[in-house]
């Protein structure tokens, strides 16, 4: 056991507390620490998806308590590629609030920040259910502070309905818990995988609506259709660090299908089978075009961005809904990219709205602001791969998916629906870069600038920095996407052969799990040698 497995969720629990502690009036601090934690973490994050990336397993048991009893942390492939993927995303949009002096316009923004690392790291380690639900409610009691964070009646408005959506799939997410706990006496997710198995179809009622239920609370996490509707809203009135920040959010729910629905509820697993699998794929479909089309109709740059978050979620759970190896190593593909690029796009929403002035972000021409050569050239790079053209990671990532549905009975759908969004997507951003860079000029031949629409702003460095380091990121992943692509398909082997992370959890040296008790086979050994001894 090593205790570095627990270090990502301690490490930014530790420091939001000692910031809110000790640095409340200290601002400039705050941020000296908040940065140094955040690269730390990413280093410690590093650290753990090199030890992983060779199939080992690591269990870390607080207490020492061996499971089911025990809370656990459980560091493999999966779980250490999406923390690296937090950490990495962490570190470039701190940067940004840094730079932008965003994190200054509200309090205990850095302490926040931190919260919410702790929570996503904890939901991506976490070997237990309920420590599932606990960890997503650190995350969401985080990002219900940062949601708000600068003030205004909109941004409070859709913060409200925000808390009150989540806190509506909370509810579920316990009723499913507590029906799940009821039907077998554990939480533990390797445990349960064992439990559930043995099941009789006669008594599998409570599991299947458990199961259902489940599937309807990571939907709503991962903001798939008709569950969707908080999103476009929620995400383009919050904080561009924060909405940028919440790229990863909608990924939790996508990796929580994708770890409960391979370890627990199997695609193999007759009690289940037909319950999740027959509407996903469609739902998930459905996702992938509605969010398109709402990026063709937006007004605004922000609206259009948080509408491209929905559509490429329909088209992560496309992949996920394939349920096979293939579908699911495709399915992380698009994950890695798809939090990049849409981090990047936020990003850049936001220096577009403080460069346009009065303009903000509609779509509307307006004279060009001082530096939007370099803003139009990133824009450019991370439209193209929200879109999913060559040469970007999205057109990579849209042909992994492509290749893996060629089995499935419903291909021609999934072929359809990818390749018609994308080009909806193309017009769309177009449109939105066309509006917003090349008509600029000609506004500027009718309306000179005016000081109080068009503020001559140059773009600050560090934010700069932040956005070109997460259009490098998209770049090395379509570099490496060969090896990438070996990585994830290993880790989706793993995934659908869970035999070593189920050992791992469940079996301790000299150990054996009853149902009810823990038997330890030495002690028996010993009483029995006692007993006749006596005799």
């Amino acid at each position: 056991m090593t205790h570095w497995t627990i270090a990502p969720v301690v490490l930014p629990a530790m420091m939001a507390a000692f910031m809110v502690l000790v640095l409340r009036h200290q601002p400039v601090l705050q941020r000296v620490f908040s940065f140094a934690g955040t690269v730390t973490l990413l280093v410690i994050a590093a650290a753990l998806f090199w030890n992983a990336s060779d199939g080992t397993v690591t269990l870390y048991q607080l207490g020492d308590w061996a499971a089911p009893f025990g809370i656990v942390l459980v560091a493999d492939r999966l779980a250490t590629l999406f923390v690296l993927l937090t950490a990495l995303l962490a570190v470039l949009v701190l940067l940004y609030a840094i730079g932008s002096g965003w994190d200054m316009r509200g309090r205990h923004f850095h302490a926040l920040y931190q919260f919410q690392l702790m929570g996503l790291m904890g939901a991506f380690l976490t070997g237990d259910a309920f420590n599932l639900f606990v960890f997503f409610e650190v995350l969401l009691i985080a990002s219900y502070g940062l949601m708000i964070h600068g003030g205004g009646p909109e941004r409070f408005r859709v913060g409200l309905q925000y808390v009150v959506f989540n806190l509506l799939g909370s509810t579920l997410f316990l009723f499913a818990l507590g029906t799940i706990y009821g039907e077998t006496g554990t939480l533990n997710m390797a445990d349960l995988s064992q439990r559930i198995a043995e099941i009789p179809a006669d008594r599998s009622a409570g599991i299947r609506v458990a199961a259902v239920l489940l599937i309807m609370v990571f939907a709503v996490k991962a903001a798939l259709l008709p569950l969707h509707f908080w999103l476009p809203s929620a995400y383009s009135e919050a904080p561009a660090p924060v909405a940028a920040l919440f790229a990863i959010m909608t990924k939790v729910g996508a990796y929580a299908i994708i770890r409960m629905y391979t370890l627990v509820f199997p695609p193999d697993l007759a009690l289940t089978q037909g319950l999740f699998g027959a509407w996903l794929l469609p739902a998930a479909l459905v996702s992938c075009a509605i969010g398109m089309i709402g990026v063709l109709g937006a007004r605004g740059l922000d609206r259009l961005v948080a509408f491209s978050v929905v559509g490429s979620m329909g088209m992560l759970l496309t992949a996920v809904g394939l349920f096979t190896p293939a579908g699911i190593s495709a399915a992380l593909y698009y994950a890695i990219h798809s939090t990049l690029v849409t981090a990047a796009l936020f990003l850049l929403v936001d220096i577009v709205r403080e460069r346009r002035g009065a303009r903000g972000s509609d779509l509307v021409a307006a004279p060009p602001f001082t530096g939007a050569a370099l803003i139009a050239g990133l824009f450019f790079a991370s439209a193209i791969a929200m879109a999913g053209l060559p040469p970007l990671s999205g057109f990579v990532g849209k042909l992994l998916i492509l290749d893996a549905a060629f089995d499935d009975p419903r291909v021609w759908w999934v072929w359809a629906v990818i390749l018609s969004s994308s080009l909806v997507a193309v017009v769309g951003f177009a449109r939105a870069g066309s509006t917003i860079f090349w008509k600029s000029h000609a506004a500027a031949e009718t309306e000179r600038r005016d000081p109080e629409l068009v503020p001559p702003l140059a773009p600050p460095v560090l934010p700069v920095i932040a956005i070109g380091g997460l259009i490098a990121a998209l770049v090395a992943l379509t570099v490496l996407a060969g090896p990438a692509q070996r990585f994830l398909s290993a880790t989706s082997e793993q995934l659908f052969s869970p035999e070593a992370y189920v050992t791992e959890v469940m079996e301790t040296p000299g150990k054996e799990i009853t149902h009810g008790y823990e038997y330890d086979a030495e002690l028996e050994a010993e009483a029995e040698t006692d007993a006749g001894g006596h005799d």
